[in-house]
């Protein structure tokens, strides 16, 4: 079966650190762009980091930049999220995705719906 899985969620101190991944099962994650996503309580989904296929082209939302940072390893058939200096508004259920269509990352992150596959999602609680 075609499988994104995420880990890595946990709760956390403000300015603590998690690192998300994303496993893929069932195929060839370095075929894919993948993008991470967050979803807090009574708010829309929101694009918090992409990378490209390669790796060579990333995105992050101006929320996070200088805080987070993607990464791939496509022999491990992973995606990793690493965020630092976590904030109580960080707090959300983190979930990736995956395409394969020619657009720009910064698209990918834009606009969710255009991925194809998600995961089931993992939660991050930033609180002390």
């Amino acid at each position: 079966q075609l499988q994104l899985v995420e880990s890595g969620g946990g709760l956390v101190q403000p300015g603590g650190s998690l690192r998300l991944a994303c496993a893929a099962s069932g195929f060839t994650l370095g075929n894919y762009d993948i993008g991470w996503f967050r979803q807090a309580p009574g708010k829309e989904r929101e694009g918090v980091s992409c990378i490209s296929s390669s790796g060579s082209s990333t995105n992050y939302a101006d929320s996070v930049k200088g805080r987070f940072t993607i990464s791939r390893d496509n022999a491990e058939n992973t995606v990793y999220l690493q965020m630092n200096s976590l904030k109580p508004e960080d707090t959300a259920v983190y979930y990736c995705a995956a395409h394969n269509k020619a657009m720009p990352v910064q698209i990918m992150c834009a606009l969710p719906t255009l991925n194809d596959f998600w995961g089931q999602g993992t939660q991050v609680t930033v609180s002390s």
